[in-house]
């Protein structure tokens, strides 16, 4: 009797016991004004001393996922087997309604949001930040310089690879294409593989492909290695900034993610410098035989990797996302993440005695669980497909997620305001030097000499011919001994005993002339540039192979001034979005940049010389940069954690479709009308101006 009694007394303990813990669970968090928050202000133990906090946080509670106790680490293999029956109530989830597990995840989430919020801002900001901000500032000026990177070589390239029309046009896409692809696909997988793996995978295939690429002689694998360079860079911008983000404050983030946008700008600068530096050194280069070239075009892309190696190297020692690691219920690594954060920005401070407080943290419900088939049941290469269409799926589920109804309406209107600015921006980007290469034209053909019926013979010409026109003339016994032939045209002309030694020529053509007893020997003069030519006892000994580069005509400075100033004129709106960015909020700096860079368009109707289209540019560039910051910033804002990659890679691959359409268009009027590319960048930058302010401001939201 007295043994009933003993054993009656220690249940009715342990349920004491049992319900004692519950209600100091439920005395950690109390909702106050909205936000869940703890009841003093921390999320720790409350038993716990003062001195002890930083080592706080064990022990896990399946029911509540909720971390107390004293912080011992991830618990030892062994112990496992004793907790077996404490865990079999969590296998209870499998045959509850997965609409009620992921509603109350979405709870969890909430309750994560609020908290989370606090933990940052005990954290501070400073100098882990700081050196975050440079390592990811590196990846993001990566992507800057590889669109830059095909504009700056193809005028060499061209010439090197012998590239048709069709050619130039395809090179000059690929990298957007790519970038499009990359977005997609690396936004996805930074939501399920997490933020730091799969940037440095990116960035590692960037950089190898963009090295290789220097190196490679053929058209087609140069232009495959463009391909998959643009796909492995593709990914930095997407997770860049979710990366970044989920580090910052709520009163930090938007003011600190403008910032991180002006290495995109520094990347501009870079690659415009670079080019003018090193490209016009043709001698910068090697030859081996007649096959092998390395031009300096070839030593500038090696150059633009750089940053993209720097990035990649400063990644290794840099730690993944908190925030990720918790949705996925890693605690333990983001828990120790944030103490490194914590501790870092303490040291700094000069307050290395300030004690990481924070004891618990709210981790998610987990729903989708990796499915696996064990080493005895299947063979490797059936476990990696398990993988991988386990992960295909999860990032299909997150596509169709971002379409759903709480976020179906934010991400059309998203979709169509990165949409209206890569497709005005980057036309017009595309169009402004089009239309000044264009405006040089015309004022070198107003310069063309024209000479008729001349008589020249027994001379020797070793200089070069440039913008001219020779109809009906005779040339006899004339010698054309190592020189050029630039924009020259013979029509209706006869050669009679001529000799014609190292000559090249660009845009140089004979029309309808009759050559007689001459030699030509090691020039570039084909088949081709000769048009209905009568040839009679004519000899062609040692012509040169390949294309030759001719960078007194293609390699114009001004190519490289006009990008240069473009992109360093980004910088004073740089400045005032970021300054202004939490106050006067997202939707407004959207809407008011598109507007304003609508107005801009207009100016354009005024440009009728190379100045002003410089000018104009400038202005351009420098009026839109704020709604690009700002539609990073509010991307970033609208979406959860879970879902914030992938989101960001669907609406900047969308961007980068938007920039290959609009580089098409408005590169198919230069030449024939400027009134369609101003009305139509005019009417799609105010379109989606208009659109953005029906987007909710995210400016006092905590992130999800």
């Amino acid at each position: 009797m007295d043994d009933r009694y003993r054993n009656n007394a220690n249940l009715y303990q342990g349920a004491k016991d049992i319900a004692r813990e519950v209600n100091q669970v439920s005395d950690d968090y109390r909702y106050q004004d909205g936000n869940y928050a703890p009841s003093d202000g921390y999320y720790r133990d409350g038993t716990q001393e003062e001195d002890a906090q930083s080592d706080a946080t064990e022990g896990h509670d399946e029911e509540d996922e909720v971390y107390e106790g004293e912080y011992q680490g991830i618990p030892h293999p062994d112990d496992i087997k004793g907790k077996q029956k404490k865990k079999a109530p969590a296998m209870a989830d499998e045959f509850r309604d997965k609409a009620e597990l992921i509603a109350e995840r979405m709870e969890d989430e909430e309750q994560l949001a609020h908290q989370y919020e606090n933990i940052i801002e005990e954290c501070g900001h400073g100098r882990f930040q700081w050196m975050l901000f440079f390592v990811l500032g590196l990846a993001l000026m990566a992507d800057g310089v590889e669109v830059f990177v095909v504009g700056f070589v193809l005028p060499s390239a061209e010439k090197d690879m012998c590239l048709s029309s069709s050619n130039k046009g395809m090179l000059g896409l690929i990298v957007y294409l790519g970038m499009m692809v990359g977005a997609v696909i690396w936004g996805g997988l930074a939501d399920k593989l997490g933020r730091k793996k799969c940037l440095i995978i990116s960035l590692a295939i960037n950089a190898a492909f963009a090295f290789l690429s220097s190196f490679v002689q053929g058209y087609g694998f140069f232009l495959f290695c463009r391909l998959i360079s643009g796909l492995g860079i593709g990914g930095s911008l997407p997770i860049v900034f979710a990366y970044f983000s989920e580090f910052l404050s709520r009163e930090k983030r938007g003011e600190h993610l403008s910032w991180l946008c002006m290495f995109w700008m520094i990347g501009g600068i870079y690659a415009s410098a670079m080019a003018w530096s090193i490209i016009p050194h043709y001698g910068w280069g090697f030859s081996m035989g007649t096959k092998y070239h390395f031009h300096s075009w070839r030593v500038f892309v090696i150059i633009c990797v750089l940053p993209c190696i720097s990035s990649l190297v400063a990644l290794k020692f840099m730690p993944e996302s908190p925030r990720f690691l918790l949705e996925i219920g890693k605690h333990d690594e983001a828990w120790m993440i944030l103490k490194q954060v914590h501790d870092t920005n303490m040291r700094a401070k000069g307050e290395p005695e300030r004690v990481f407080t924070v004891a618990h943290i709210k981790t998610p419900k987990q729903i989708d669980e990796f499915i696996e088939i064990q080493s005895s049941t299947g063979a490797w290469y059936q476990r990696w497909l398990v993988r991988f269409t386990t992960t295909l799926k999860q990032i299909w589920d997150n596509l169709l997620y971002c379409l759903t109804a709480q976020y179906k309406m934010n991400t059309l209107i998203l979709a169509m305001v990165w949409f209206s600015m890569a497709f005005s921006y980057y036309g017009l980007t595309v169009w402004f030097p089009d239309m000044i290469r264009y405006l040089q034209n015309e004022e070198y053909d107003s310069r063309l000499k024209t000479f008729n019926r001349e008589h020249v013979t027994h001379f020797t010409i070793n200089f070069t011919l440039e913008n001219q026109i020779h109809r009906n003339g005779v040339f006899v016994n004339i010698k054309f001994a190592k020189m050029k032939f630039k924009d020259v045209t013979f029509e209706d002309m006869l050669f009679e005993e001529c000799y014609f030694e190292d000559v090249t020529s660009t845009e140089t053509v004979f029309k309808n002339c009759t050559i007689l007893a001459t030699v030509f020997y090691n020039t570039d003069l084909y088949e081709d540039k000769f048009i209905e030519c009568r040839f009679i006892n004519v000899t062609f000994l040692d012509q040169k192979e390949g294309c030759h580069l001719d960078f007194e005509q293609e390699n114009d400075f001004l190519i490289y001034l006009v990008s240069f100033l473009g992109s360093l004129s980004v910088l004073p709106g740089n400045i005032i979005s970021a300054l202004l960015m939490d106050k006067i909020g997202r939707i407004k700096m959207i809407g008011g940049s598109m507007l304003i860079s609508a107005v801009c368009c207009f100016f354009l109707f005024f440009g009728n010389s190379e100045s002003a289209m410089i000018g104009l540019q400038c202005l351009f560039c420098g009026a839109s940069i704020a709604a690009w910051n700002a539609l990073d910033v509010i991307t970033v804002e609208l979406y959860p954690t879970s879902k914030r990659s992938t989101a960001f890679g669907i609406l900047n691959g969308l961007c980068k479709f938007g920039a290959i359409l609009g580089n098409s268009i408005f590169a198919s009027f230069v030449g024939i009308t400027k009134v369609v590319p101003i009305l139509l960048a005019s009417s799609v930058l105010v379109a989606g101006g208009l659109l953005a302010l029906r987007l909710p401001e995210t400016r006092e939201q905590v992130l999800m």
